[in-house]
Parts: structure tokens; C-alpha cells; sequence
């Protein structure tokens, strides 16, 4: 079958992104997570963030029930971590993938950043959710991020500040 939304999808991946795992504590009480490039900042007074989920996801329930989510920014060498958060039914949270955030949102361990945020807003958009939180706390560390272009994972070489 052929998907209509190819030339639209192909036309998207030209723009290089970040790669991030959402995490929330799901409706099991336990962490889960999702690979997600729709990550981006918002505000800096206050500091906001946001991220879109399909509402046709496995694990939408849980994060629309949830209160609080973690954003981790992978490292240049966790392409590993991505394609198995993004595959379907692989969204709980191993313990050795894990790192406990602050007020017990988990977040990922060897991530470049972290975002531990609370939803403040919630808003329809097609066949996505867009999901703003408000930061309540992060950090960061110099690591190179994982990126992402043209469907292919690849890393920053020569960045000088």
C-alpha cells in the first residue's frame, strides 16, 4: 500500500532536529518512554517547552492522564536508544536505561540535557496532541546530541564556541 503522506513525510525530513525521549510515569505506575524529534522551546520567562504525540499511540492514554513528563536529549552514541523507544509496544522504561529525575520523573542516563517539566496546557491539533510544560528543572553537560536528517542519525564534528 502506498502511503499518501510520503512526499509530505520525505518533504519533513529535510530539516535536521535533535532527538529526544518523552518519559512520563504511566497509568501503571511504572516509566515509559518515546522517541520524539517534535521537541522544541517555547518561552524562557517562564520557561516552556513542548512536544506533539499522535493521538493513534499505544502509551497516548498515559501521557494525557499524566501530570509531569521528562525530556532527555540523547548523546551522539545513543542512536541505540532511539530507534527502540520508537519502535511500537517498546515504551517502558528498562532500569538500566534509566535515571530517576527530579520528583520522580525519569528521565535517561547519558542524556546531553534534561527537562523535568509539568504540563500546564494541552492542545488539540490534528491528529496530534500538543503537550506544553512548564520546566522545573534541567541540566545540561558540553556532550555532542544526537541528530537527525533526511531519516539518517548522525552527529555534530566540529563545533567551536
Amino acid at each position: 500500500m502506498t502511503d499518501p503522506y510520503r512526499p509530505l513525510k520525505d518533504a519533513f525530513s529535510r530539516f535536521g532536529t535533535g532527538i529526544t525521549i518523552v518519559t512520563c510515569i504511566g497509568i501503571d505506575g511504572q516509566p515509559l518512554g518515546i522517541t520524539v524529534n517534535s521537541f522544541t522551546s517555547v518561552s524562557l520567562e517562564p520557561p516552556l517547552v513542548l512536544w506533539c504525540i499522535d493521538k493513534e499511540t499505544t502509551i497516548f492514554d498515559d501521557f494525557a492522564r499524566a501530570s509531569h513528563y521528562g525530556v532527555s536529549v540523547l548523546a551522539a552514541g545513543q542512536k541505540d536508544r532511539s530507534t527502540y523507544y520508537a519502535r511500537p509496544n517498546h515504551h517502558h522504561v528498562p532500569d538500566q536505561h534509566l535515571d530517576h529525575g527530579y520528583d520522580g520523573t525519569p528521565l535517561l542516563a547519558g542524556r546531553v540535557a534534561g527537562f523535568d517539566c509539568r504540563i500546564v496546557n494541552r492542545v488539540d491539533a490534528g491528529d496530534h496532541i500538543i503537550l506544553i510544560g512548564a520546566v522545573e528543572k534541567f541540566d545540561s553537560n558540553g556532550d555532542s546530541p544526537l541528530l537527525y536528517v533526511n531519516r539518517k542519525y548522525g552527529q555534530l564534528i566540529d563545533i567551536k564556541e
